[in-house]
């Protein structure tokens, strides 16, 4: 079975930043994925640079992609270029937290 995009999306809908408690998708923080076979890379960043937990969600990313049916490798890379700001939130959703 071939890894899709959406197919890693969607597992990283389960992964949610701990202070607001989004998942990374719907915050915006997911940057790039990019897929060559069966292996993911996928480029991440966090509401703040200076996050106590920036560790445990890379990891848990990488997690999260490891589960995806047809994934054998994972590599996550944290990034903070460009900053994360808010206007990466769906408009939506940006309304409902009213930012």
């Amino acid at each position: 079975m071939q890894v899709t995009e959406k197919d890693v999306r969607n597992a990283l809908k389960k992964v949610k930043d701990p202070e607001l408690g989004l998942d990374l998708v719907v915050l915006g923080l997911i940057y790039d994925i990019d897929i060559e076979g069966d292996a993911v890379k996928a480029t991440i960043s966090l509401t703040s640079p200076f996050c106590p937990v920036a560790g445990q969600i890379v990891d848990e990313v990488k997690a999260a992609i490891e589960g995806v049916e047809g994934v054998a490798s994972a590599q996550v890379d944290l990034t903070f270029s460009p900053p994360w700001t808010a206007d990466r939130i769906a408009p939506l959703i940006r309304a409902s937290l009213g930012l």
